[in-house]
């Protein structure tokens, strides 16, 4: 199990499972209307389920399941958000939420939403787990909380199914465009258009009320060419309120005199915004679809649009005060996905697919000199940032450590989606390599490999993807090996070795002699962790051949040592004193005397498993020498216990205390440090 991850910043509440805090701009704090749907939302929190009503016997206990449900626009979204927060009182363990379908109409995967609720819960998961397992993760962290779910634009009851709660003390609140068939004791809150008053109100909010009080029947006039839909009306509202002299009646004639258009009264709102636009910004709002996931900043703008970052900033800013984007968090916006339709249909008819395909490239390679920034600024030392960054744009660079790992952090989400779009694209498998090599290398330096795992895991295989699509036997040995080695560090070695095999058949292929090397040790180091000796040491044997025939004495002296800890696990202990004696030689030609006095260390443990403690006291002597020449204090004194020890078996008690003294004044009372590792742990 790998360490939950602690983030430092909190990221995208959209996209991401967080306990509920501040409010989101421009959905909650502006909400208006709907007290008949609250109303009834609450309601039935506490009503009897249909399964009672309809005489059928319950199953299990689960979570109550509540449904808004409604088209792209309606407010659903807005609606489900006013309601956890009026209610959020009775769940003290938060408000956990997640979206199950991307902007771009995607579905997310289960295993990703899982992972994210999971993440926002503090639990942590191993990379590559099935989606059962994950679920039962999920079920398991909730089963003693009181806490709210609210699962975001679900694309189909099985998603939904997959993150229920078994218990009644939560809450799941789900939010689609119809009903959930399968999921039983479900009402649907079915969403229209808002009533007039609140309609009204809510241009109100835009625009202030002097343009509404002055002409109230133009308002209303408003809103029903509108159809009363929020996400119209929050068009419309931004066209007014950058368009000050505008007068609402004007505004609701233009509406009508336009022809019908695709997404009905959306669509006319979008279109009056869009024409009113100067042309570099309707550019840049047709190639706001290719950002992936749809969020976007400014560095995504700029490199779509080929501007200034400074230009597509401001870009943004006009964008989020019409209603065509949404604020976020850290300078992130968000594009809506009931407008995403209509700019894709833009972006298909308007601009070329050689220019969308370069414009996705000027995004993807932006994306990879930033990460590179990214990663060099988590370098330890100023002067090695400074020289390395050399080169870059000031816009690249991050002032500091902690920025870089902030903007990692919040824009994980997006990298992740743009590596996943740029392999699935298969038109630029180039820079899909480089993009998904460059976010490996950032978490590993920001978080750590350990702690990256579940992240690394899925890039691993984008990269397995387009090696085999390439075959590209090298890329594909190394993706297949890292697998391997996140499988096998969670226990699944079953797993890990049917990769480290093909992988071995990819090093293969690609003539490469350190991925067959490396893949022939790890397929022995599987087997040694199923307790296959036989095996094991024959794989180890292979990998030793071909170390010896290319003369890499490091790999030799490791090898040897492998083997000698597999023979001393089968109880063959003169094989194992041969191959830990031939360790030690090698590590003395290299050098390298801390290798050297543990593979002694070694030889002196299994002397004395083969009773031969006089051969055991000589050889443990000569290892602490060595390791007091290495200045290793925990071999030292893990190697004076095993001195003592075997005093004790000699009949020499006195001495035995010597050394315990030795190993205490070394590294203190602490037992656990007195505890020898073999070369291959």
């Amino acid at each position: 199990m790998y360490p939950p991850r602690s983030p430092q910043v909190v990221a995208l509440r959209e996209l991401r499972s967080q306990p509920e805090g501040r409010e989101r701009s421009g959905s909650v704090a502006d909400f208006v209307g709907r007290r008949r749907e609250l109303k009834e939302l609450r309601e039935d929190i506490v009503r009897t389920g249909l399964d009672t009503l309809s005489g059928r016997k319950a199953k299990s206990p689960r979570a109550r399941v509540l449904l808004v449900a409604g088209r792209p626009g309606s407010g659903r979204t807005a609606l489900a958000e006013a309601f956890v927060r009026e209610v959020a009182e009775d769940y003290p363990d938060g408000i956990h939420r997640v979206r199950l379908t991307s902007p771009g109409g995607q579905t997310v995967p289960t295993e990703r939403a899982v992972r994210t609720l999971l993440e926002g819960l503090g639990q942590a998961t191993p990379p590559g787990a099935a989606e059962d397992e994950l679920s039962s993760h999920l079920r398991a962290a909730l089963a003693d909380r009181r806490a709210i779910l609210l699962l975001d634009d679900a694309a189909d009851p099985f998603q939904v199914d997959a993150l229920l709660p078994d218990t009644p003390e939560c809450l799941v609140v789900v939010t689609a465009e119809g009903p959930l068939t399968g999921i039983p004791d479900v009402r649907p809150c079915t969403l229209g258009g808002l009533e007039t008053p609140s309609a009204v109100k809510m241009l109100a909010q835009r625009i202030g009320d002097t343009r509404i009080t002055t002409d109230p029947y133009a308002a209303e006039s408003l809103v029903e060419e509108c159809g009363a839909q929020p996400a119209a009306l929050a068009l419309v509202g931004g066209w007014l309120a950058a368009h000050p002299k505008a007068s609402v009646v004007d505004v609701a004639k233009q509406l009508h005199e336009m022809p019908p258009a695709p997404g009905g009264p959306l669509g006319r709102a979008f279109r009056l915004v869009y024409e009113s636009l100067p042309q570099p910004a309707q550019r840049t709002l047709r190639l706001l679809p290719l950002a992936p996931a749809g969020i976007v900043d400014s560095h995504t703008a700029s490199a779509l649009a080929g501007c200034s970052v400074a230009a597509a900033q401001s870009t943004l800013e006009d964008f989020a005060g019409l209603g065509l984007v949404r604020h976020a968090s850290d300078g992130l916006f968000l594009l809506p996905g009931c407008l995403v339709p209509l700019l894709k249909a833009l972006l298909e008819t308007r601009e070329r697919a050689g220019e969308v395909q370069l414009a996705r490239a000027r995004m993807l390679e932006r994306t990879v000199r930033l990460l590179h920034s990214c990663r060099v600024m988590a370098a330890a030392e100023e002067d090695d940032v400074r020289e390395k960054l050399e080169g870059f744009p000031r816009a690249l660079r991050f002032p500091d450590r902690r920025a870089a790992a902030t903007w990692l952090e919040t824009r994980l989400p997006a990298l992740s989606a743009a590596a996943s779009v740029a392999v699935a694209d298969g038109g630029l498998d180039t820079l899909a390599r480089r993009l998904v090599a460059a976010l490996v290398r950032a978490l590993a330096e920001h978080r750590g490999t350990a702690e990256a795992a579940p992240e690394l895991y899925g890039l691993h295989r984008l990269v397995l993807d387009v090696a085999e699509r390439r075959d590209l036997h090298r890329e594909k040995a190394a993706a297949l090996l890292n697998l391997a080695d996140l499988d096998a560090a969670t226990g699944r070695t079953e797993e890990a070795l049917e990769r480290y095999r093909a992988a071995l058949d990819a090093g293969r292929a690609a003539n490469d002699p350190y991925a067959t090397g490396r893949a022939m040790e790890s397929v022995g180091g599987a087997y040694q962790e199923l307790e296959d000796w036989h095996r094991a040491s024959d794989w180890f044997g292979r990998a030793l051949a071909q170390a010896l025939s290319r003369g890499e004495r490091a790999d030799e002296a490791r090898l040897y040592g492998r083997l000698g800890n597999v023979h001393t696990y089968a109880g063959r202990y003169g094989d194992a004193l041969r191959n830990w004696r031939a360790a030690a030689a090698g590590y003395r030609k290299l050098a390298d005397v801390p290798g050297q006095a543990k593979a002694l260390s070694e030889m002196a443990r299994i002397q004395e498993y083969a009773g031969r403690p006089e051969e055991s006291l000589h050889t443990c002597r000569e290892a602490v020498e060595l390791a007091r020449k290495a200045g290793d204090l925990r071999l030292q004194a893990a190697l004076q216990v095993r001195l003592a020890d075997t005093l004790d078996r000699l009949g020499d008690p006195a001495a035995a205390r010597l050394h315990r003294s030795a190993a205490d004044r070394l590294l203190g009372d602490d037992p656990a440090a007195c505890e020898i590792r073999s070369t291959s742990d």
